[in-house]
């Protein structure tokens, strides 16, 4: 014990501020000294405050820092798995449960590295994790990004139910409290406008997105705003309004660029880059030169593989729209490595542009394999609206292969999807 190492009594120790007996009480267990007494014993015993409280020395503090200070850095620089590395090793040491700080931001940057790198399952455990050291009550800030990440890691698992029940559950908790909404509440709502329309709820995802427009100009927070914005594109997009949507997508663009998140920036504009595909085919060079500036900014930042593949796929599309199928073909070769072989509705769209490119190459045996891939994929996905369009552009793609049994069979999939 520090106070005895250095030959002071409790009297010694708490005098003039505290009484001996508080001291004793603490020492033993029996009462929990405030923060601020924990730093004048501190101070007293020439020691910090965290030393006092944790019994872990200051070097070994300092190294956990720096290993946590490190991981966050290189998550921000996209280094996901080399972050991932540094903090399961952290984490497996018995002193950082002696921390609470420490052990809370390493296993938040943990879940961010295991989802950056597909690993979602895992990902979304270290998030459970975190929902017991986490309260609405306590961080409603940090409680809402935590349940924002937990709802976005089932959505790319393909789970659009768990994916809306946890971000509508957030949801209702947080506005059920009197007062104006924050920018994470928006955020939060804006999560679960994409979870109904990923579960094919537009009419929910359209309601929700007009009530965020209204609250995010409310608040006059760029953040906000741009968060709303853009599901508001989105959902125009699922009501086929693609020029709204482009016009909804600009609008947040710009707040975006306001609010100097790169991260996100790289992703908007990747999806930007998509909707002008879907809006103004005839200006498909300058969407396949917004989703090369977005791969060239996801690069640069912490981007996800999950997103960088959706990138490539969509990149790859915009290399279809504009005559260049080998390029496509790379693209979406490329967004397939990243996937891996889990199967999940990305997955099943880089094998769509593969199959696609293949077809504009004259190479229908290999198209019509690829098709084959993409149908056993679809087929292990639960119904969803990503799901919904892979199977209706396998459709598509297998009549000019001339299957017209499975192509058949995939619209049929593709209705019961959109439950026509």
């Amino acid at each position: 014990m520090t106070r005895i190492r250095q030959g002071l009594s409790q009297a010694q120790l708490a005098l003039p501020e505290l009484s001996d007996s508080y001291v004793s009480l603490i020492e033993s267990g029996k009462r929990i000294p405030t923060p601020d007494v924990v730093r004048l014993l501190a101070r007293k015993l020439g020691c910090s405050a965290s030393y006092l409280s944790s019994g872990i020395d200051e070097d070994a503090q300092d190294r956990m820092r720096v290993i946590i200070e490190y991981a966050e850095i290189a998550l921000q620089n996209g280094e996901a798995s080399e972050a991932r590395d540094r903090l399961t090793e952290l984490l497996d040491d018995p002193d950082l449960t002696s921390l609470p700080e420490y052990a809370r931001r390493a296993r938040w940057a943990h879940a961010l590295a295991l989802e950056s790198t597909g690993e979602l399952e895992e990902a979304l455990q270290e998030f459970a994790t975190l929902t017991a050291v986490l309260s609405p009550d306590y961080d409603a800030d940090e409680w809402i990004r935590l349940n924002i990440a937990m709802s976005r890691c089932h959505r790319e698992k393909g789970d659009a139910a768990r994916s809306v029940a946890v971000a509508e559950g957030a949801f209702a908790r947080v506005t059920a409290k009197p007062g104006p909404w924050t920018d994470e509440t928006v955020k939060l709502g804006a999560t679960l406008v994409g979870a109904y329309l990923e579960r094919g709820d537009l009419v929910s995802g359209r309601q929700l997105a007009d009530r965020l427009i209204e609250h995010a100009d409310a608040l006059g927070s760029p953040a906000a705003r741009m968060a709303a914005y853009w599901e508001a594109a989105i959902v125009a997009r699922y009501q086929a309004d693609f020029e709204q949507a482009v016009i909804y997508g600009e609008r947040a663009l710009a707040l975006l660029g306001e609010a100097a998140d790169l991260r996100n920036l790289s992703r908007l504009r990747g999806e930007y880059g998509t909707l002008m595909l879907l809006a103004r085919p005839d200006h498909a060079e300058r969407a396949r030169d917004e989703l090369q500036r977005a791969m060239r900014e996801m690069t640069a930042t912490a981007a996800g593989g999950i997103d960088i593949a959706r990138c490539l796929t969509e990149l790859g599309r915009a290399e279809l729209a504009t005559g260049r199928p080998r390029s496509a073909a790379d693209h979406a070769a490329e967004a397939l490595e990243l996937l891996g072989t889990e199967p999940r509705p990305a997955t099943a769209g880089a094998l769509l542009v593969l199959g696609e490119a293949r077809i504009r190459l004259g190479r229908e045996q290999d198209a019509a394999e690829i098709l084959d891939r993409a149908t056993a994929f679809l087929r292990q996905m639960e119904p969803s609206r990503e799901v919904a369009e892979g199977w209706f552009t396998l459709a598509e793609l297998l009549s000019e292969t001339g299957d017209e049994e499975h192509r058949a069979e995939a619209y049929r999939h593709a209705l019961t999807c959109a439950g026509l």
